[in-house]
C-alpha cells in the first residue's frame, strides 16, 4: 500500500502541480473529538489549473478526487493551500 503522501500526489497529479508539499499533522490532532482514526493532513498544490478559478472553486477540485479517503475515514481532515503559479511565485497571495 502507498502511504498517504504518495496516494494524495498521484490523485492532484491530473493539476499538473509545479509545487506539491505534504504535511502530516496528525499527531497533532491525536484523541481530538469526532476523529474516528483518519489522519490529519496539510497540502500546498501550486498549478495554473487554479488559474481564473475562485478559492471555493480549487477547493472542490483539490477533494473530489480524494472523496474515497474521507469517505473510507483515511482522511479525517484536510488544509488545503491551492495556488495558480504567479500567486506562489510572486507570493502575491500569503
Amino acid at each position: 500500500m502507498q502511504d498517504m503522501e504518495t496516494e494524495i500526489k498521484t490523485a492532484l497529479s491530473h493539476l499538473n502541480p509545479d509545487v506539491f508539499e505534504f504535511a502530516d499533522e496528525s499527531h497533532l490532532h491525536a484523541g481530538h473529538a469526532g476523529n474516528t482514526g483518519g489522519g490529519h493532513y496539510r497540502i500546498l498544490v501550486v498549478s495554473g489549473a487554479f488559474e481564473n478559478v475562485s478559492r471555493i472553486m480549487r477547493q472542490r477540485m483539490v477533494k473530489a478526487p480524494l472523496e474515497q479517503h474521507f469517505r473510507t475515514g483515511r482522511i479525517h481532515a484536510l488544509a488545503i493551500r491551492a495556488l495558480t503559479p504567479d500567486e506562489f511565485f510572486n507570493r502575491s497571495n500569503p
